[in-house]
Formats: structure tokens, C-alpha cells, sequence
């Protein structure tokens, strides 16, 4: 009868302490990590694609633009997109005016911008779609958001 005394308690310990290395390994029981950042994201995929529309076109240039906490990225001008961006309050249509004013033939060879990802916390997709490629940079000239 001792025998199984001794068993039992020797199971029941045992089983208390792989409860407890379970519980450090596995972080229960511990207070909730802190936030790894104090900014709200600020991470866009910028792209041109031929096409009238983003989801069927063809990309041919695309870059990343991260802007929280700090300015960086494949974009070539993260510093001056992100203060553009900031200006704008995340609005990319207001960055599409009539640049230059340069003329432009009529010709239907369409090309599509895009901007998806998240701007300050928030999620954004937005696209627009110009008659051919001078048209484009006629209406984003004076844009460093879409100078890549």
C-alpha cells in the first residue's frame, strides 16, 4: 500500500512541475507585452502598370514607402513622399492636379497608379487611371509620391 502512496505522490509532483516549466516556456501567466511602436503604421505599395485597371493591368514598377516611425523604403525619395503624404493627410488625389501643363497627344494607351497599404493606422487602396503615360506625368510632375 506504501508503494502506491509514494507512487502517486511522485506523479503528482511530477506532473505540478512540468505544469509550471510549461507555464515559463509558453509566457502564461505573465503581463501583456508592451506595443512595439508608438506610431500608427504607415506602410504603402506604390505601383504603375499598364492598363485601365489595377487588377488586370501589368505592373511595371513598383516600391515600398514606409513613413512611421521614420521615413524609409525602396521609394527613391521616402523623406520628401512621406512629407507630401503628411501634407496631404493620406490623400492621394490631391496629389494628381494638372502638373505642367504640358500637351499631351490623345492617344487610349492606358497606364494605372496605385497606393495600398495602411496610412497612419488606417487602411487605404486607391488607384487612378490616365490616357497614356504622358498624360501621367503631366498630372504627377510635381509629385515625389509618384516620382518612381
Amino acid at each position: 500500500m506504501r508503494y502506491f502512496r509514494t507512487l502517486g505522490a511522485s506523479a503528482f509532483a511530477t506532473a505540478t512541475g512540468l505544469a509550471l516549466v510549461g507555464t515559463a516556456f509558453t509566457g502564461a501567466g505573465t503581463a501583456e507585452a508592451a506595443p512595439a511602436s508608438l506610431y500608427a503604421p504607415s506602410a504603402l505599395v506604390l505601383t504603375v502598370g499598364e492598363g485601365a485597371h489595377p487588377a488586370t493591368g501589368t505592373v511595371l514598377r513598383a516600391v515600398t514607402l514606409n513613413c512611421a516611425p521614420a521615413p524609409s523604403g525602396s521609394h527613391p525619395a521616402p523623406e520628401e513622399a512621406c512629407a507630401e503624404l503628411a501634407a496631404a493627410d493620406g490623400d492621394f488625389t490631391s496629389l494628381t492636379g494638372l502638373g505642367d501643363g504640358r500637351p499631351c497627344t490623345r492617344e487610349w494607351n492606358p497606364v494605372t497608379i496605385t497606393g495600398d497599404g495602411v496610412w497612419q493606422g488606417r487602411r487605404v487602396s486607391w488607384s487612378e487611371t490616365y490616357g497614356n503615360p504622358c498624360e501621367l506625368r503631366a498630372r504627377t510632375a510635381d509629385a515625389a509620391v509618384f516620382a518612381f
